[in-house]
């Protein structure tokens, strides 16, 4: 019990500001960066083997409305595979949303100076999995619909979302209640988390430069900057210790 309070009193904690969440998370994302685009490439072949069943060709597509030259008269849903694609990458995105929730763990044994193992990635689907799965589904549903009010809306909508999944490992709480303090506490704080959340999500998306190999490498950023937000407005959480 006296070493997990010694780990439990390890950690440091960034200053309610943009700029130190944002460092914070970059310390951070170096300790667990491996695992994080270990978590990637999952989501990678998973996603290649749903668009091989369902037949969708990216590329193909890309290049027929390239072709066409007329963006706005070219219908998504038209391509071949296409609705079943979405259906069963969005299913595929909330199977897998466990797998973040395992980042944010790995992320917190790093700050409190706890050895990492291989498994802890997969803590969420043992750590209030239903919970997971339903808040997942219902940021899903939110962003969705941020996105049909022309993209924009979005940036300011995502914010409220960020502390989600830390709330839902760390508090264990429904996804109801973990979307609800999320809310509250962004509301009082909305200009560090606007900040926090556009800046993270524009160093996740960096790896874009790099094509498809550069956005394993950062996508998992924005999952850090999470936790990194949790540390600062509710304090360095407990390491949760589980039995094998």
């Amino acid at each position: 019990m006296s070493e997990f309070n010694e780990f439990d009193q390890q950690g440091s904690v960034p200053e309610k500001s943009t700029g130190s969440v944002i460092s914070h998370a970059f310390e951070m994302y170096k300790g667990i960066f491996l695992y994080a685009v270990v978590a990637m490439i999952i989501y990678s072949i998973l996603g290649a083997i749903i668009q091989s069943l369902t037949g969708m060709n990216s590329a193909a597509m890309i290049e027929e409305m390239r072709d066409s030259g007329d963006f706005s008269n070219f219908s998504v849903f038209s391509a071949p595979g296409m609705p079943l694609y979405f259906g069963l990458s969005g299913l595929l995105g909330l199977l897998l949303s466990p797998l973040y929730v395992g980042l944010i763990y790995m992320t917190n044994k790093y700050n409190t100076k706890n050895p990492i193992e291989f498994s802890d990635l997969f803590i969420g689907y043992k750590q209030n999995f239903v919970n997971i799965l339903i808040y997942a589904l219902l940021a899903g549903i939110i962003s969705t619909v941020a996105l049909s009010l022309c993209v924009l809306p979005i940036i300011f909508v995502y914010p409220f979302l960020m502390l989600g999944y830390p709330i839902l490992l760390f508090e264990n709480v429904s996804a109801t209640e973990a979307l609800g303090k999320s809310f509250n506490i962004v509301k009082e704080n909305y200009g560090v988390f606007l900040g926090a959340t556009f800046v993270g999500f524009l160093l996740s998306m960096a790896g874009i430069v790099l094509c498809f190999i550069g956005i394993i490498l950062t996508a998992p950023f924005i999952f850090v900057v999470m936790y990194s937000l949790y540390c600062a407005y509710l304090g360095k959480p407990r390491q949760i210790m589980f039995n094998k």
